[in-house]
């Protein structure tokens, strides 16, 4: 029975998706690593190492649906890793004759750490697919309210106002980076490794750069400026771009948690009969998208220092460093996926309350105007007595319950120098929203 919760039948619904348990699952890794064997193999015949019929055989047999399970565990289990067993397997699988001929050349970590690569990249076209259509969503979003004006909170306080479209924009930017890093990120990662017992090739004397760049060819995988068998920042790379991701989603998800509680009710997620409900409470609609983006998000930056901590191999052959690998690429692949599906509800269903967004936005009366009408003020009566005299008018306005409009037109000082009409202009949200809407269009330039 599954111990992680995220592969087990049950709460494996809440964490990760089925589409990245079929791209990381080990049935995956073990197919992966007989597709690193077959390629070896035809890429040997190419050059005349081995028999041609030999990697016929060898590529026919590469089927992990017909390796002996049971028995690769126990192999696994007495020598510490599969390719041993799943060698031993293969091989009589292809039979006799092209069976002495499998693996000819390589390495346990040659076969394991190729087969991982290949899973990386299928598993970076899901990231990247998702987090394109949750680009997608947000940029919609963020056009649609580049207008709607709302109240900017700092210290989870009134500040000054914003719009909801460059709220939206703040999200969508970091991810639009994301997009970026993964596509660069691709060439330092998506590398073959093969370089035998202690990553020099000596096995194949001089012909086996021509059998590495041949392997990378049959593979599709960039072939390495050396051995990297020792040097692992590609995967630590990858492992810690997925937590800047899941850094980013998080930022999302809090905002939402903050925009939904009942006193603010700005937005909420979309409505699903039964989600988010309570087992008590039947009036609770609880933000469990943003909550299971958050859970997953904390499990991928968990797993970060370990990939780092996981760098410190010694000499041309770790002991033990590599090994704590596994534990944590395939499992920050399936949680990222996981919180990226979570977020896509939101960025294609959230529900956004405008009118709430304008109650909100009133509900001081004009205080959140108080720095622009400062600013109104300094022309006319100096900043320092702009100053004194906004913050006078906004004690008079809590005091007394009236608009801050209304408190700045009760002061002569005021009165003398601006109309009323001037005061209504100066307290308008709308008015003073910098350069709030060319920001959005900055963004979403980005996004086109």
């Amino acid at each position: 029975m599954p111990v992680n919760p995220a592969d087990s039948p049950v709460l494996g619904a809440l964490y990760g998706t089925d589409a990245m348990r079929a791209v990381m699952g080990e049935m995956v890794f073990l197919q992966r690593m007989l597709d690193v064997e077959a390629a070896l193999a035809r890429a040997q015949a190419g050059l005349g190492i081995i028999p041609a019929e030999a990697a016929t055989a060898i590529t026919a047999a590469a089927d992990a649906s017909r390796l002996d399970l049971p028995a690769l565990a126990s192999a696994t289990r007495n020598t510490g890793y599969p390719v041993v067993g799943l060698v031993k397997q293969l091989s009589a699988l292809a039979g006799e004759e092209a069976g002495r001929w499998t693996h000819w050349g390589a390495t346990t970590q040659d076969i394991m750490d190729t087969a991982v690569v290949l899973q990386l990249r299928d598993g970076l076209v899901l990231i990247e697919a998702e987090l394109a259509a949750v680009n997608a969503g947000f940029a919609r979003m963020a056009a649609a309210h580049r207008g709607t004006v709302m109240a900017g909170r700092t210290h989870l306080q009134h500040a000054l106002p914003v719009t909801f479209g460059y709220k939206v924009a703040v999200w969508l930017s970091p991810l639009l980076t994301m997009a970026e890093r993964l596509a660069q990120l691709r060439p330092r990662v998506l590398k073959l490794q093969f370089g035998g017992a202690a990553g020099t090739l000596a096995s194949l004397g001089d012909q086996g750069l021509a059998v590495q760049t041949a392997l990378g060819r049959e593979l599709g995988l960039a072939v390495p400026d050396i051995t990297w068998h020792v040097a692992r920042d590609g995967f630590a790379e990858t492992v810690s771009v997925l937590g800047l991701l899941c850094g980013a989603l998080s930022k999302v998800a809090t905002d939402v948690i903050l925009l939904m509680q009942t006193e603010v009710a700005e937005v909420a997620e979309p409505y699903q009969q039964g989600r988010g409900g309570s087992s008590t409470m039947p009036q609770k609609r609880n933000p469990i998208s943003c909550e299971y983006i958050i859970a997953q998000s904390r499990g991928v930056h968990a797993l970060v220092p370990q990939m780092l901590a996981a760098m410190a191999h010694d000499q041309e052959r770790g002991t033990g460093p590599w090994q704590a690998e596994p534990l944590a690429v395939g499992q920050a692949f399936l949680l990222a996926h996981g919180a990226l599906a979570a977020t896509r509800v939101l960025a294609e269903g959230l529900v956004v309350d405008t009118a709430r967004m304008r109650r909100n936005l009133d509900s001081t009366s004009g205080l959140i105007m108080a720095e622009a009408v400062m600013m109104g003020l300094a022309p006319v009566l100096g900043r320092g007595e702009a100053h004194h005299v906004v913050n006078h008018a906004c004690d008079l306005a809590l005091a007394k319950g009236v608009p801050l409009a209304e408190a700045l037109g009760r002061d002569a000082r005021v009165a003398a120098k601006l109309p009323p009409e001037a005061l209504t202009r100066l307290t308008d949200p709308a008015g003073y929203l910098g350069e709030a809407g060319a920001f959005v269009d900055r963004v979403l330039a980005r996004q086109q």
